[in-house]
């Protein structure tokens, strides 16, 4: 495979605080100015033709735009809202799709889930697959797709762990604006995003009644960030189920007006999660939420007598349908009953987006000498999960997708003139006889999923025992053991990592996820993914996780910022995979290393491949107080970028570090932090390759 030399991502986005020393939030950002680049259509005409429109309206035609219509699906697959054709107010039309339409809409591309996709730390492409989606869930009519989810993986065993990007904001924040920029840019079919779940949502099994408690600062640092990043473009948000400091995150006026509105100025309508997010129709109209769906349960008849009792003011309900209407005629939404037409799903481009990003989003873990097999005469398939199309949780993200690729499938159709066979792990004798065997386990949708209606939090770390014992007999069968790992987030390996040979993470791959795992086992193309989050040797090694009490306290510490905590490493840490070619790195560059707040420095290392295959490198910089205080993790993710380079080949990485990302918030205001930091250019959270001094004057 040859790859163009000149491959290079460059990224480094913008900070999320305003201002040079310290700034009150509410100043951070200009309200006009705001929404200007907020709306793709004329922004002053939009404005002139909502507020004719609004005074046009009853209260009734009001109070009616604030719902969905249908409890269940329709038969599309939509949860629709409310149309008014005297006034010429289109209906929204909802639909799941974090990785594909959802399954109740018909058969769709499944895409990787989202952890994979943060897998392959490539925004580009997460923008391709974002566009993807949207034309698929369009074809039935939807104009707002429920997705991205971008919520924080403060812990793998969540049970949606498989939907987010992982579990740095600066990473989900990149790979989330892709995604809304990809989805949002669909030429001649408006489709709205609507990333979820705002805000500090990571629990399953206690969603719905949790109260999580966090300060200010660990509100504003950690779960924040990637919100206001993807906020700035998309069209809607969706408020989580889960309780913020008391009450629930959608009739949570710090969140929904302090925060969302005043500091950040966003735009566009707040919509409920689903049936039970609401609980009182005052606290939620009065707190911000814009829509209850999916149909009136505090709003609607019990709306109108809040306004009519005085409990809510008419002027709360002018400024919800003001941002509906906004929203509505900013991206263009069409009047009338919508031309279904499902000839555009499945298409072969979309499929093979759906392969390569499989491919992409692959991380080899482990390397003793078993991978790649393209020097395999015959190999041995076994494992659970061998022949099970295996695309992830059964809940809102469900997709309908047939003829999924398993991994046997992809490796046997692609087997050329290798031996391949599918074999029982019991079978010791067929093992043996084999050049190489390749075990294929993991989770699946009855191990972690959406809680409810799924399999919810995960038990623990570990695989089940019956996979356990399949790798344990494989090793015994065989000298050359490959295990290809499913799931959607960290799985323990260190009971038997040493009894096997090679470790390669599929995730949960999606429709053509076996033959992109053929690809990369065959040696035809070599591994790129990165971790998205941090595997430990031990659940002990992380934070608590607590599923069960209804009063949870989230902080600064999580994943690799809690290992730098406490002082401990990782089996495998954030950021890292090995790759069948090799990267010799120069010496990182800063150009002006002085810098004031609110600048950016501009950091630069050549990556040239050394090896044999052609492969893409990833270049990530880490980045805090060179004498840290304490209270805070001593350095975070703030930029990352990746080279593509045939053997032999030479790349730059540019990547823009911007020092308003290095703020911290206190007192209700983001301060900067005057003084030295240091910049750590690495391959992983663990594997520094350039020491860099820089300082904010």
């Amino acid at each position: 495979m040859r790859l163009p030399i000149a491959c290079i991502v460059l990224l480094g986005c913008s900070g999320e605080g305003g201002g040079t020393k310290s700034l009150p939030v509410h100043e951070e950002r200009d309200g006009p100015a705001v929404f200007d680049a907020w709306c793709p259509a004329d922004a002053r005409a939009v404005g002139a033709w909502t507020e004719s429109t609004l005074a046009a309206m009853s209260l009734e035609d009001k109070v009616a735009q604030m719902s969905g219509v249908n409890l269940l699906a329709n038969e599309d697959g939509r949860y629709d809202g409310v149309e008014h054709a005297a006034l010429d107010i289109p209906a929204f039309r909802m639909m799941d799709g974090p990785r594909g339409a959802h399954a109740a809409s018909g058969d769709a591309t499944a895409f990787p889930v989202g952890m994979a996709r943060g897998a392959t730390w490539d925004p580009a492409l997460e923008a391709r697959v974002g566009a993807a989606i949207a034309a698929e869930v369009a074809a039935v009519g939807v104009n707002v797709l429920l997705a991205p989810t971008i919520n924080v993986l403060r812990h793998p065993r969540w049970g949606r762990s498989q939907e987010t990007y992982g579990e740095d904001p600066h990473h989900l924040g990149v790979m989330g604006l892709a995604f809304v920029e990809g989805a949002q840019g669909l030429a001649n079919t408006p489709v709205l995003t609507q990333p979820k779940h705002y805000a500090v949502n990571s629990i399953e099994d206690t969603r719905f009644d949790v109260d999580v408690r966090i300060d200010d600062a660990a509100l504003h640092e950690v779960y924040l960030p990637h919100f206001r990043r993807t906020l700035a473009v998309a069209g809607t948000v969706m408020g989580a189920y889960n309780h913020v400091n008391g009450p629930p995150a959608v009739e949570s006026p710090a969140l929904l007006t302090d925060i969302l509105r005043d500091q950040w100025q966003f735009p566009g309508p707040v919509v409920s999660d689903w049936v039970f997010a609401t609980e009182t129709t005052e606290g939620a109209a009065n707190a911000g939420l814009d829509i209850e769906m999916p149909t009136p349960l505090v709003y609607g008849d019990a709306l109108l007598a809040a306004v009519e009792q005085g409990r809510v003011d008419e002027a709360v309900i002018d400024a919800a349908v003001t941002r509906i209407l906004h929203a509505k005629r900013c991206f263009g939404l069409a009047m009338g009953e919508p031309v279904v037409d499902r000839s555009t799903r499945l298409s072969d481009a979309h499929l093979e987006l759906a392969r390569e990003v499989a491919e992409r989003a692959a991380v080899l873990l482990h390397n003793d000498g078993a991978f790649p097999l393209g020097d395999a005469a015959s190999v041995a398939v076994t494992g659970r999960l061998a022949d099970v199309g295996n695309i992830g949780d059964g809940g809102s993200s469900n997709v309908s997708a047939p003829d999924v690729v398993s991994v046997w499938e992809g490796l046997r159709d692609s087997a050329g003139d290798r031996t391949l066979f599918l074999v029982d792990d019991t079978d010791s004798s067929a093992m043996a006889a084999a050049d190489a065997v390749v075990v294929v386990v993991g989770l699946d949708e009855d191990d972690e999923g959406e809680g409810m209606i799924a399999a919810g939090d995960r038990l623990d770390l570990h695989l089940r025992d019956e996979d356990l014992t399949a790798i344990a007999r494989a090793a015994e069968a065989s000298d050359r053991v490959l295990v290809v790992l499913e799931g959607g987030g960290a799985i323990l390996v260190d009971d038997w990592i040493d009894d096997v040979e090679g470790i390669l993470m599929a995730w949960y791959p999606g429709a053509r996820g076996g033959e992109a795992v053929a690809r990369l086992v065959y040696g035809e193309v070599a591994p790129s993914g990165r971790l998205p989050l941090t595997v430990p040797h031990a659940e002990a090694d992380l934070p608590d996780f607590d599923n069960v009490g209804l009063s949870v306290t989230y902080d600064h510490w999580h994943g690799y910022r809690h290992l730098d905590r406490t002082g401990g490493s990782a089996r495998f840490p954030f950021g890292f995979g090995l790759s069948t070619t090799t990267f010799v790195w120069g010496e990182a560059e800063v150009y002006d290393e002085d810098i004031s707040d609110g600048e950016d420095w501009r950091i630069t290392v050549e990556v040239t491949n050394t090896g044999d295959r052609a492969g893409i490198e990833t270049v990530q910089v880490y980045g805090g107080l060179t004498e840290p205080t304490g209270d805070r993790p001593p350095r975070k993710l703030l930029a990352f970028g990746q080279v593509a380079l045939n053997p032999g080949e030479s790349g730059q990485v540019e990547l823009t570090v911007a020092s308003s990302d290095l703020r911290i918030y206190e007192d209700g205001e983001w301060h900067a932090v005057l003084g030295d930091y240091t910049m750590w250019v690495a391959r992983s959270a663990e594997a520094i390759e350039s020491v860099v001094a820089v300082s904010v004057r």
